[in-house]
C-alpha cells in the first residue's frame, strides 16, 4: 500500500483555479506588492502529480499480481513473485521521491496569497486605501491638546519607564482609571457583540506552531512577528484570530451550524513595535497588548454579508464611544496574504504626528477558503454529497490599547482630565477621570 497524502496537503489556495488563471495570479500577486514564483509552483505540482500517477500505475500492476499469484504454484508463482518484489522496491523508491516533490510543493505553494476582490483598490501601502465613509469630524479644542503619553503620565494612567524596566521597551502598565477603562471597554465590546448574535469565547495565550501556519502567520523566520517558546512547538499568540482559526481545525461542520459567530479576548503578543517615531509612538505599537476579536465561520454564501455584519458592529461600537473615524477600503498592498477583501476603522488621534491623524483601531477581513483550506475546515453541505471549504471572516470588536489612546486624546479637558464616553460610564461608575493632586491618592482605601 502506499501513502500519497501527508498532513500538509490542503494547506494552500484552489492549486487546480491557479492553474486556469496563472496569469491572474501573477497580477494579483504583483498588485499585492509580494513576490512569489508562480511558474515554480505550478512545476512542482505537476512533476507531483506524474509521480503519483506513476506510482498508482505500479500499484495496479501489483495489485493484480498479487491476485494472480493466488492461482499459480511452481515457477509460475515463483517468477510472479519476483516481479512483486521488484515492483515493490520500485513503488517505495518513487514514493520516497514524491514525498520530497510534495514537500517542496506545499512550501512553495503556502507563499501564494489569497485571491483578491474586485473591487479592492491596486495600490503599494495604507496611503493608497480607499477612504469609503467618515464618522464626525476631527476633534476640535479651544485649547492646545495634550498626546495621551503627557496625559497618561499627568494623570498616572500608564507608565512606560516601569513596564521597560520590567520587561524592554513598549511594554507598559496601566494604572489607576486605566485598568478600570480597559475593563470598561472589554464588557461594552463584549455586551456589543453578543447583541449582534456572537458567542463569547476566552483563548489561550499560545498555539501550536501548525495553527499559526494555518492562518496565516509565519511562527519562525525573518517575516515572522510572532514569539516562539523555545523547545516546544508553540508560539505565543498575535491576535486571537490565531486561537479561534483554529477551534474548528480538521473538523467538518454542519451546514445548518452556519455561520458560526464568535467573540473573543485575548493577550496580543509581537516582537515587531515598529520605529519609535511619532507614527508608532506610546500605546499606538506595543509588544503586548490586549484585543477583542470577532471572528465568523461561513458558507460562500455567507461570507460577504457577514463581511458586512461585522464592519457594521465595530462601527457601531465607536459610534457609541463618539469618537470620530473613518472607513477605508484597503488597497492590495494592504492586504495581507490571507485576506480577500479587507476594511479598517482608523479613528482620530489629537496626539498622533504633528497635529493629529487618523489611527488603525479596527480592521474587517473576508478570507474566503484561504485559511479553512490550510486549517482543513468543511462544511457537509445539506444538497451535496461532498464537503465543502468554510469561509473564514476576522475583524476586530476594539483594540483596547488603542482605543484607550483615542479616548484620552479625544475626550481631554482643558484642566488636564480626561472625561468618560456616556456608553461607558455604567460600567466604569465615573464620569471623568479628574486632575491627580499631589496631595491627595488617586483611590480612597479605607482599612
Amino acid at each position: 500500500q502506499c501513502f500519497f497524502y501527508t498532513k500538509e496537503k490542503n494547506k494552500m489556495i484552489d492549486i487546480k483555479k491557479t492553474m486556469q488563471d496563472i496569469d491572474l495570479m501573477k497580477d494579483n500577486i504583483r498588485n499585492r506588492n509580494m513576490t512569489v514564483d508562480v511558474d515554480d509552483v505550478i512545476s512542482l505540482y505537476e512533476k507531483m502529480t506524474a509521480q503519483q500517477r506513476e506510482i498508482e500505475d505500479l500499484q495496479a500492476q501489483a495489485n493484480k499480481n498479487a491476485k494472480k499469484i493466488q492461482g499459480l504454484s511452481g515457477d509460475e508463482r515463483s517468477a510472479i513473485f519476483e516481479a512483486g518484489k521488484a515492483l515493490k522496491t520500485k513503488i517505495s523508491t518513487l514514493n520516497s521521491k514524491y514525498v520530497e516533490i510534495e514537500k517542496r510543493f506545499n512550501e512553495s505553494a503556502k507563499a501564494l496569497p489569497n485571491w483578491t476582490s474586485q473591487d479592492v483598490p491596486i495600490g503599494n501601502t495604507d496611503e493608497d486605501n480607499l477612504e469609503i465613509f467618515r464618522f464626525m469630524e476631527p476633534t476640535n479644542f479651544d485649547f492646545q491638546p495634550q498626546d495621551h503619553i503627557s496625559l497618561g503620565n499627568k494623570l498616572e494612567l500608564i507608565d512606560f519607564d516601569a513596564g521597560a524596566k520590567v520587561a524592554g521597551s513598549k511594554f507598559y502598565f496601566l494604572k489607576n482609571e486605566a485598568v478600570l477603562l480597559q475593563h470598561a471597554l472589554k464588557s461594552f465590546a463584549f455586551s456589543k457583540a453578543m447583541e449582534f448574535g456572537f458567542t463569547p469565547l476566552q483563548t489561550p495565550d499560545v498555539a501550536r506552531n501548525n495553527i499559526l501556519e494555518g492562518v496565516g502567520f509565519a511562527p519562525r523566520g525573518e517575516s515572522s512577528n510572532t514569539y516562539e517558546i523555545k523547545d516546544h512547538d508553540l508560539s505565543l499568540i498575535a491576535t486571537a484570530e490565531i486561537a479561534v482559526g483554529g477551534l474548528h481545525s480538521q473538523e467538518v461542520l454542519r451546514e445548518d451550524s452556519l455561520p458560526l459567530l464568535y467573540v473573543a479576548e485575548s493577550h496580543c503578543f509581537r516582537t515587531e513595535a515598529g520605529s519609535g517615531g511619532q507614527a508608532s509612538k506610546g500605546l499606538y505599537r506595543v509588544h503586548q497588548f490586549e484585543k477583542i476579536e470577532l471572528f465568523a465561520f461561513t458558507t460562500p454564501e455567507q461570507s460577504e454579508v457577514v463581511h458586512e455584519k461585522i464592519r457594521e458592529l465595530e462601527e457601531s461600537i465607536y459610534q457609541d464611544l463618539n469618537i470620530p473615524y473613518r472607513v477605508v477600503l484597503n488597497c492590495t498592498g494592504d492586504l495581507g496574504a490571507p485576506a480577500f477583501k479587507k476594511y479598517d476603522i482608523e479613528a482620530w488621534m489629537p496626539g498622533k504626528g504633528e497635529t493629529g491623524e487618523y489611527g488603525e483601531v479596527t480592521s474587517a477581513s473576508n478570507c474566503t477558503d484561504y485559511q479553512s483550506r490550510r486549517l482543513d475546515i468543511k462544511y457537509r453541505c445539506d444538497n451535496d454529497s461532498k464537503n465543502k471549504y468554510v469561509h473564514t471572516l476576522n475583524g476586530t470588536a476594539t483594540a483596547l490599547s488603542r482605543t484607550i489612546l483615542a479616548i484620552i486624546e479625544n475626550y481631554q479637558t482643558s484642566d488636564g482630565g480626561v472625561l468618560i464616553p456616556d456608553c461607558l460610564k455604567p460600567y466604569l461608575g465615573m464620569d471623568m477621570i479628574k486632575p491627580k493632586s499631589s496631595k491627595s491618592p488617586v483611590f480612597s482605601r479605607k482599612f
